[in-house]
């Protein structure tokens, strides 16, 4: 590595031309506390590296400090910041590398052209009330929201810069004396107490900013920070240009009291009808960083950094290791049965219905994934618009008998040639979803579709000419389960149908289940899980289902509100704990043979999305696009790696051949993951509706079928990806 320069008095004299392993190509921007540069990963990942000047590297409060900023950013949602992915801060220069936004900042994007106009301040309102909630959630007060710690991007606003935040449980405190932050965005208790700063605080930040937003300046405004001052704590705000539709919202936001302001989820809820109708802010393109040969740097606008504009970071925590692969061999299952690795996959792509993809058909052999042989050398991939009209959604797809199938709003079934991508036939629905189910393979032939409010029908697999049809009363949730199909209302009412026939096999309660939830389906035991939490959400009576019969044949309950995932590669059934609401902080292990229950902790409350198992390392992916890999043959649990993907609203995540994970994002990309590195290496572009972030329920995963990958967008289209070279996606 180059020695690195600090002699001299300029900006260059001061910059060391790496930063660990990345090379610095060109600088975004400096402030008091250091310089950021735009740099590049081995894969070609552009990165924003901010490194502290060496004239604080020597100050151990400086540096204690800037590992509370790191370790800050790592705790908080990538969805609404910019991700973290690595970081040194006991380097001889303290570093710490985020994901490139591109996009101006709110100060400057107000300089330029003025306030924001309604649409795109109620949007603003939304996005940033959802990442202080996020924020919050992770137990970190940001303590500096303003506008220049706002980026503007195509997917909604970017909160950047953790270098004076702080989290709740941290040792750091502010020193008595010293003022933190930026008076006209400040709250009255930083200026009066500063010890007891909480969440309450970002919210009166929050309405400081919309003001500036909508009107050019402050609530508070005055060229002396100490008039500032005295106006924050004394003095109303001067709402005069703010909409009259969020004026009262902004005005409770700068209320004097803390305890009067509302929450970022109450802001959310203030705002409904949903904001998402509202057209998405896309700044305008700004002069791109000229790179070191004199070339622009090719990803868009140039976020404007101010003084400490830190750079958030994922993942380097615990050093990253190769996870150990658990034991995997079959066990039939008894009454006490013992989960298979093969039904662990299905179990962690059960929730976004993938599951109806890898069940063998009745009766038959499971259907063998594509041969090597049948994947063409260079497979160029393809693009499909299944949904030609109307308001689109994603897709939901189903692999099997070397065909692809898939529903979309407004197409109940088609089936497509997974090699051209052609739709070979297809059957329309009257009825609209924002999310289809995926299409279930059943037996004989027959494939089977469903929409929420409609019966599950099946269809002839050759030509698509309808069979069977299950009528019900109330929408209905099924599950494949061999040769039968179970389903659920939801309240209680249970029953199984024939999967050749459509006949009904049972219909009636489960013992000792009231409104018992359907879980995946074992298909080497023969067994559906189904579990059930008690109302005051002490205790889970968790059972295993026969679909033929209705008969539960084994049940437990254990303390907590659990709810199953999966299987560990040595059998343990895996369930998480819920702490409130849909946040998990403990993974649950019960061995189905001795009974032993082991409780591992998470490193932090976690939303939970899906999880993906080989062995025993857990892959646990969160709603905002976290992935975690846990060791859970540790005795007390172990994370290998973490990795801030920055991708929001995601889907459950799917293991594939190798060292591969899969996932899809809110805006159509897919991305997979290198589970050895914990390092994401290929994406595909976005695929929106005209270019709009709408928001969808249910994320469906990809599907991985020998050395193809296979997506769906909300643009209502069907694509498919060599899988051998994610790096070209």
């Amino acid at each position: 590595m180059p020695p690195l320069r600090n002699t001299g008095a300029d900006r260059e004299a001061e910059g060391p031309e790496y930063a660990g392993d990345y090379r610095l190509q060109a600088c975004l921007g400096a402030g008091g506390m250091g310089v950021v540069h735009l740099a590049a990963s081995a894969s070609g990942l552009r990165l924003a590296v901010k490194v502290v000047h060496a004239r604080y590297a020597e100050d151990p409060e400086f540096r204690a400090r800037f590992r509370q900023e790191v370790a800050a950013a790592r705790r908080v949602s990538g969805a609404f910041t910019a991700p973290v992915v690595d970081a040194d801060p006991d380097a001889v220069r303290p570093w710490m590398a985020t994901l490139y936004v591109p996009g101006p900042t709110l100060s400057d994007q107000v300089k330029r052209n003025g306030p924001l106009a309604p649409a795109e301040l109620r949007r603003l309102t939304a996005g940033l009330a959802e990442a202080l909630r996020d924020i919050h959630r992770a137990g970190v007060v940001h303590r500096d929201l303003k506008p220049s710690n706002v980026l503007l991007t195509d997917t909604g606003p970017k909160v950047i810069d953790f270098g004076i935040s702080r989290p709740v449980d941290s040792d750091l405190h502010t020193e008595t004396g010293k003022l933190i932050g930026s008076p006209p965005f400040m709250a009255p208790e930083q200026f009066q107490r500063p010890r007891e700063v909480g969440p309450a605080a970002d919210v009166f930040a929050l309405g400081s900013v919309l003001v500036h937003a909508s009107t050019g300046h402050g609530p508070f405004d005055s060229d002396s920070p100490y008039i500032v001052a005295y106006q924050v704590v004394h003095d109303e705000p001067d709402l005069t240009g703010v909409p009259a539709d969020l004026a009262p919202l902004v005005a409770r936001c700068l209320a004097k009291d803390p305890a009067e302001r509302p929450t970022p989820a109450q802001i959310m809820s203030a705002l409904l009808p949903p904001s998402y109708a509202a057209e998405a802010f896309i700044p305008a393109q700004r002069r791109r960083p000229a790179l070191p040969d004199g070339r622009d740097e090719a990803s868009g606008p140039t976020p404007a950094w101010d003084a400490d504009t830190p750079v958030r970071a994922t993942a380097p925590v615990p050093p990253r290791r190769r996870p150990r692969p658990g034991r995997t061999g079959l066990g039939r299952v008894r009454l006490r049965p013992r989960p298979t690795l093969a039904v662990l996959a299905a179990l962690a792509l059960a929730g976004a219905g993938l599951y109806a993809a890898l069940t063998p058909p009745a009766g038959g052999t499971p259907e063998p994934p594509a041969r090597p042989e049948e994947v063409a050398t260079a497979f160029a991939g393809w693009h499909t618009g299944l949904q030609k009209h109307g308001p689109t959604a994603a897709p939901a797809c189903s692999y099997g008998g070397g065909a692809l199938y898939c529903a979309a709003r407004g197409i109940g079934l088609a089936r497509l040639d997974p090699v051209t991508g052609r739709v070979l036939w297809s059957r329309t629905t009257p009825v609209e979803s924002d999310s289809p189910k995926p299409p279930l393979l059943l037996a004989d032939g027959l494939v089977g579709a469903a929409t929420p409010t409609g019966p599950l029908r099946a269809y002839a697999t050759e030509g698509g000419v309808p069979g069977w049809s299950a009528d019900a009363d109330l929408p209905e949730l099924y599950r494949p389960a061999g040769s039968a199909v179970v389903l659920s209302d939801g309240r209680g009412g249970t029953r199984a149908v024939d999967s050749r026939t459509g006949k009904e096999l049972w219909r009636h309660g489960l013992a000792g289940f009231d409104t018992p939830r359907l879980g995946p389906y074992d298909a080497v035991a023969g067994l559906t899980t189904v579990s059930e939490t008690s109302a005051d959400g002490t205790r889970t009576r968790v059972g295993a289902l026969s679909p033929r019969t209705g008969e539960v044949l084994r049940q437990r309950s254990l303390e907590g509100d659990l709810d199953p995932l999966g299987l560990t590669g040595d059998g343990a059934v895996l369930l998480t704990s819920r702490y409130q609401a849909s946040l998990s902080d403990t993974l649950v292990l019960l061995d189905p043979e001795s009974g032993s229950v082991r409780r591992l902790a998470l490193p932090y409350r976690i939303d939970i999305r899906g999880i993906a198992v080989r062995g025993a390392v857990v892959h646990v992916l969160d709603a905002d696009g976290h992935l975690v890999a846990f060791d859970t043959a540790a005795p007390k649990g172990r994370v290998l790696w973490e990795l801030e993907t920055g991708a929001g609203n995601v889907s459950e995540p799917v293991l594939g051949p190798g060292d591969r994970l899969y996932f899809a994002a809110q805006d159509g990309r897919v991305l997979a993951v290198d589970t050895a590195r914990g390092a994401l290496i290929g994406q595909t572009r976005p695929r929106l509706t005209n270019g709009r972030m709408e928001y969808a329920p249910l994320v469906p995963a990809p599907l991985v079928v020998g050395d193809r990958v296979f997506g769906t967008a909300p643009d209502g289209s069907v694509f498919a990806v060599d899988a051998r070279d994610p790096a070209s996606w």
